[in-house]
């Protein structure tokens, strides 16, 4: 059986497995760049379940998830506007907005909503840069900041100062690894969007965004959530185990460009994903962001490492994985 052509945004690691014939749930995905050190968070959603699954959301569950997401991120509740996902974020900003900048290489979904790519306008940055990892520097300026992976780069909700002129998009996916809850939000700047030509984008979005969104089991976890989540202890974990990440792939022949996020990019690894996926290790081939010899490889928990030096020591095609061919 062949090998599926890699996903737009990785995740892959279902589809990969049914087409090797491995169980999915021994495949090790690190394609997807989730925190490696997230608590189980399925007693929380499990106590939530009956209570919420026969229901549609109200406004009192809306209004606590946005009150809790507010409190870590130091703004006021009305400026805050939950979404499923960070994708609804991106979406329903882009748009708003309609015309926008992006400098590839970026994450695709911007480009992909905007209805005009300018020069001029409302320039969207991921923050830290998706693909490189890199924090922006402080000096850089973006209207539209895509802050996903910020929490577990820096041990911080939000970059200083940030939410008090530009717009900021965040997602629990990655912080708390809860993909299929589809929690996200956006945080509008005081002036409501005056200075983006847009005055009221936070009535404008909503208005856009569809009835029940967000499901009413994701708004009724989220304030647990943020009580779980400890992004100043994950941080300095996370950054541990990059170095260790670095280490391995170094030890294999590759060298990985510098990385502040949980996740490091890796040139000259064209067919990597090929070689580990036999092994059951699943890495994001980066052809979507324009950088088809590039992977982008997620930092895993100890257990995980094993497993991908292990992986990268078997032998592909008679030679060792990473070897010149």
């Amino acid at each position: 059986m062949s090998l599926p052509e890699p996903g737009e945004h990785g995740g892959d690691a279902r589809l990969v497995a049914s087409s090797l014939g491995l169980d999915p749930g021994s495949v090790l995905d690190l394609s997807v760049s989730l925190n490696p050190f997230a608590p189980d968070l399925a007693p929380v959603v499990g106590r939530h379940l009956a209570t919420t699954l026969g229901r549609y959301p109200d406004r009192l569950d809306l209004e606590r998830a946005r009150a809790g997401l507010a409190a870590v991120l130091s703004v006021d509740p009305a400026r805050v506007l939950v979404t499923n996902g960070g994708a609804e974020a991106i979406a329903l900003v882009a748009a708003e907005l309609e015309r926008g900048w992006v400098e590839e290489p970026e994450f695709s979904l911007y480009a992909r909503h905007l209805a005009a790519l300018e020069g001029s306008a409302p320039r969207f940055r991921s923050d830290p840069h998706n693909p490189s990892g890199r924090l922006a520097a402080h000096d850089e300026r973006a209207e539209v900041w895509d802050e996903a992976f910020y929490p577990l780069s820096t041990g911080r909700w939000s970059a200083p100062g940030r939410h008090r002129s530009s717009v900021v998009l965040g997602s629990l996916t990655k912080v708390l690894a809860c993909p299929g809850l589809r929690v996200g939000y956006v945080v509008v700047p005081p002036d409501d969007g005056a200075a983006l030509g847009r005055p009221g984008l936070m009535a404008r979005l909503e208005r856009r965004q569809p009835a029940w969104s967000v499901s009413p089991l994701a708004l009724a976890c989220l304030p647990e959530l943020l009580e779980l989540a400890d992004v100043t202890d994950w941080a300095p974990r996370i950054a541990a185990a990059r170095r260790d990440l670095v280490s391995v792939l170094r030890a294999h022949g590759y060298e990985p460009s510098p990385s502040d996020a949980n996740f490091v990019l890796v040139p000259g690894a064209a067919g990597l994903r090929s070689d580990l996926a036999g092994e059951g290790v699943v890495v994001r081939d980066c052809a979507s962001f324009g950088l088809p010899d590039q992977v982008r490889i997620a930092v895993p928990d100890e257990g995980g490492l094993e497993r991908l030096d292990r992986a990268l020591s078997t032998r592909a095609d008679g030679h060792p994985v990473g070897s010149t061919r």
